[in-house]
């Protein structure tokens, strides 16, 4: 298969890029992660200036009627900045499940609030949730940005609810979190009533495929981002009398980074492209595009702090944020092992 961006892609991969090199600069990040993890300046222009909140949102729903490629692109930008926005729970899969699995009325309720960065969800998976009518219990799951968060999509295998953060019987802990761009909360339910979605399992289906490949589009970012600064660093250190970058030994560190970032490349658009024209191969290939872009993150990002040398290893250098949210990426929305075991599963059936 031969994918190409069309003009109208282009030009919105082009006008993201632009956005975040300009907006979501480490000076910003680095506030927002002394704060509560989201540098709400950035998110209100990103929503309302640039208006690009809906893009994998359907026209019906309130959304600008783009699909997962384009979601992706934007995904991908703002990774390479490690931009402290909570895209992902509030957006690729809190919006998505409701835009999905809504009723007319939830979605004239959230989802132009959620677009317009008024509001901010979370989004919030417990397979072993108990439900007494509409009344939940359990959940005390760790949520992205969950203490930021005015209402919550919860979610079991079977069913799919939203309530309101400041709902009784809901507790909200933040936690202390490796990734500071992306701090955590521990979210438990104690007979919260909840208001169920009309069709939970759209909703859920279309949250974690947009999860994942949002997550997916994000490493690929970050891990473009960890090789381009590292190469620009290598041209400029000087060691031995050379340049750092003319060493064989560190070409071939660099090599391998961009050959594992092509392979990624190629597994984040082939699982967007999937979803969006409804593939058969679109649950293998979200989950391979999960498990791949964040280990390539993780390597990429490891390589960036050993080829920065003695700098890369300080509070000062950004190589730091960049490992914590790869790192952070490689555990989150499932390890890479359990997204391996559920290709193993498509491919081979009981055999694996």
């Amino acid at each position: 298969m031969e994918f190409a961006f069309t003009d109208e892609q282009a030009m919105i991969a082009e006008t993201a890029r632009a956005f975040f090199t300009e907006n979501a600069t480490s000076e910003r990040t680095r506030k927002a992660m002394a704060a509560d993890g989201i540098d709400h300046a950035l998110w209100t222009a990103f929503c309302q200036e640039l208006g690009l909140s809906g893009i994998g949102i359907p026209e019906n729903a309130g959304g600008a009627g783009l699909g997962l490629v384009e979601l992706a692109i934007i995904a991908e930008a703002a990774g390479a900045q490690v931009a402290a926005l909570p895209m992902l729970g509030s957006l690729a899969m809190a919006a998505q499940a409701i835009a999905a699995g809504g009723s007319a009325e939830q979605q004239a309720e959230w989802l132009p609030r959620l677009l317009s960065g008024e509001v901010i969800a979370g989004y919030v998976h417990d397979a072993a949730l108990t439900a007494d009518g509409n009344a939940l219990t359990g959940a005390d799951q760790f949520v992205a940005h969950g203490a930021a968060a005015q209402v919550f999509v919860v979610t079991s295998n079977t069913g799919a609810w939203i309530i309101p953060a400041d709902a009784a019987g809901v507790t909200v802990t933040a936690c202390t979190t490796m990734d500071q761009t992306r701090p955590y909360a521990r979210v438990a339910l104690s007979g919260a009533a909840a208001a169920p979605l009309a069709d939970a399992a759209s909703a859920i289906a279309a949250a974690h495929r947009a999860g994942f490949v949002t997550v997916a589009a994000e490493a690929l970012g970050g891990a473009q981002a960890a090789l381009d600064r590292t190469v620009g660093y290598a041209k400029e250190r000087v060691q031995f009398g050379r340049v750092i970058g003319s060493f064989q030994a560190y070409k071939h560190r660099l090599a391998d980074m961009m050959i594992e970032i092509e392979q990624a490349r190629s597994a984040v658009y082939w699982a967007a492209c999937a979803v969006d024209e409804g593939s058969d191969e679109a649950e293998l290939a979200v989950h391979s595009a999960k498990s791949f872009a964040a280990d390539t993150y993780f390597m990429c990002a490891g390589n960036m702090i050993q080829l920065h040398g003695g700098i890369g290893f300080t509070w000062e250098h950004d190589a730091h944020l960049y490992f914590k949210r790869a790192r952070a990426l490689q555990s989150m929305l499932g390890s890479g092992n359990w997204h391996r075991e559920r290709i193993a599963s498509m491919i081979l059936g009981d055999a694996a």
